[in-house]
């Protein structure tokens, strides 16, 4: 069965369209990376700057069929007005960043998701998500609102924190009855949800799945990984000499996969898991090229079919050794390669997702010469890295761009690779 990723609907460090980030992707524009001192330590940060679509506090109408607003003392929440809303929901529960991100993401693709409802039936739409945060934000506020207060403020509920909100949320919103689950494996997530949501179709479960992820900035992951000492002095560089680090970002990546035809095939994804330790990767790399040759294999396709390649590209010192050396293992020298979170920063449980949806920007744009993503990260190259043909600022393929394979890896070995081509 071939399956088709028909839409796509992102926003991340790079803007809030399909066209505005690729613009700014193949300029090598590291603007949306900016300094933060918000979550107590002073960091770069790829934050998404946009006027996120605001989530009801409480139910779409109160009993006298009037909307009710968002409370202007609320720590958590926009005074905003409201803006209108189509759909049910639950209100409160689900409100968060994270959630926020979704709603913008899916506003973009709402027509194909239309088009699908009504085409199969809601219980036939499944929703599968990657994340590794969700919305633990509100918790951290929350906590510091009772710290300052002795209560938990009135808008707090646990839910908007449980890593299943998000698909939870989207599924109450839509009205969808398929099945709604969201994947936590680390920086893998969104990558996951891929494999997932391909076997509902397969097995006749589904007959189209929104599927993607979404991560937002909080003072767990940004603290979290300055204490494991992860965390970029300034901004990252990815397979660069002076490579230190990395920066976070946040993003959200939702597409619409079925059977119906589409622009994007998704055509092949290979996942190993190699449980080598619980944050530093398997230096011989071992399951990393068993991933990517899986994913080549699934696709039907050999290493010297495949046009380029996202890679995972932390810009950690053993990240970046490991995958140089099992990309040059599988493909050799010659493939052009890019890690685009140079420009983005790293999304965690939204990355593979994102990254993702570079490709099927890379395979949907109309360029004969097939212009593809610099890896950005202003160093010099390692040279004591295995050699790898990384793509420079300008860097074009020398014609279309047809198929395309993208790496996520995570903690406790979790690795993914996915091909996906030109329809």
């Amino acid at each position: 069965m071939t399956l088709y990723l028909n839409d796509l609907g992102l926003l991340c460090a790079l803007g809030n369209s399909k066209a505005e980030v690729l613009k700014r992707l193949l300029a090598g524009d590291r603007s949306g990376l900016v300094a933060s001192d918000e979550f107590g330590t002073g960091c770069i940060v790829g934050a998404v700057a946009a006027d996120l679509p605001e989530i009801p506090p409480g139910p779409p109408f109160s009993e006298g069929g009037e909307r009710e607003q968002s409370s202007p003392d609320s720590p958590l929440l926009s005074s905003r007005t409201l803006p209108p809303l189509k759909k049910g929901g639950k209100g409160r529960i689900y409100n968060c960043r994270n959630n926020r991100l979704l709603l913008a993401a899916l506003s973009q693709i709402e027509p194909t998701v239309t088009d699908m409802m009504a085409r199969f039936g809601a219980d036939r739409i499944g929703i599968v998500l990657g994340t590794s945060t969700s919305g633990v934000r509100n918790t951290e506020l929350a906590l510091d609102y009772w710290a300052a207060n002795g209560v938990l403020p009135d808008q707090f509920h646990y839910k908007q924190q449980q890593m299943g909100a998000g698909a939870d949320f989207l599924a109450d919103f839509l009205g969808v009855q398929g099945p709604a689950y969201t994947i936590s494996t680390a920086c893998s997530s969104s990558g996951k949800a891929f494999a997932s949501a391909r076997r509902l179709i397969r097995q006749g479960l589904c007959d189209a799945v929104i599927v993607g992820g979404a991560d937002s900035l909080c003072g767990l992951t940004v603290n979290g990984f300055t204490a494991l000492e992860s965390i970029s002095s300034g901004l990252c560089k990815p397979f660069g000499m002076h490579r230190d680090g990395i920066n976070i970002g946040e993003a959200v990546s939702l597409f619409v996969l079925s059977a119906e035809p589409g622009p994007v095939v998704l055509r092949g994804i290979g996942a190993t898991s190699d449980a080598y330790h619980f944050a530093a990767p398997d230096p011989d790399a071992t399951d990393v090229i068993r991933a990517m040759q899986n994913a080549l294999d699934d696709a039907g396709k050999t290493p010297g079919e495949i046009d380029y390649l996202n890679l995972h590209g932390t810009a950690t010192v053993l990240n970046d050794a490991m995958e140089s050396k099992a990309v040059n293992a599988v493909f050799g020298s010659k493939l052009a390669a890019s890690s685009s979170k140079g420009m983005t920063g790293h999304t965690l449980g939204a990355a593979a997702a994102l990254e993702l949806a570079f490709c099927w920007l890379l395979l949907t744009h109309d360029d004969e010469q097939g212009a593809l993503i610099p890896n950005i990260n202003d160093d010099e190259p390692d040279t004591a890295l295995s050699a790898l043909n990384l793509v420079k600022k300008g860097g074009t393929l020398g014609r279309r761009i047809n198929t395309c394979q993208s790496n996520s890896f995570a903690f406790g070995g979790n690795n993914l690779s996915i091909v996906v081509e030109r329809a």
